[in-house]
């Protein structure tokens, strides 16, 4: 049976520039950096103390995927808090939180213009 989400995949040009941010800026943990094949690494970050993983990698001939919009949302405990935190750190969003009936939520970007929306759990 299956039991969660192992991973997803965020497109990016640059791996480098693409884990920095991803670690420095939104706070997750680098869990595997290896060689994939000769133009890219196998990254894997953790993200809280989920069991899933984000993977910064471009399966070949899906690049362009590099730019658009992440199909799912993060979690977070306090909108308000974590939108303030993140802005502090450099990180651009593309709107800001926002309260609606079924709850709230904000969008960011990463360097490489990928879209994310954070919401609360």
């Amino acid at each position: 049976m299956i039991t969660h989400l192992k991973f997803v995949s965020i497109a990016c040009a640059d791996q480098d520039r693409a884990l920095a941010f991803w670690t420095e800026k939104i706070g997750f943990t680098l869990m595997t950096d290896q060689p994939f094949d000769d133009r890219q690494r196998w990254i894997e970050l953790s993200v809280g103390d989920s069991a899933t993983r984000f993977v910064l990698f471009t399966p070949e001939g899906q690049e362009g995927r590099i730019g658009t919009v992440f199909n799912g949302a993060l979690a977070c405990d306090d909108l308000d808090a974590t939108y303030r935190q993140l802005s502090d750190r450099g990180v651009e969003f593309t709107q800001a939180p926002k309260k609606t009936p079924w709850g709230g939520f904000a969008i960011f970007k990463d360097p490489d213009g990928n879209q994310f929306v954070i919401s609360l759990r």
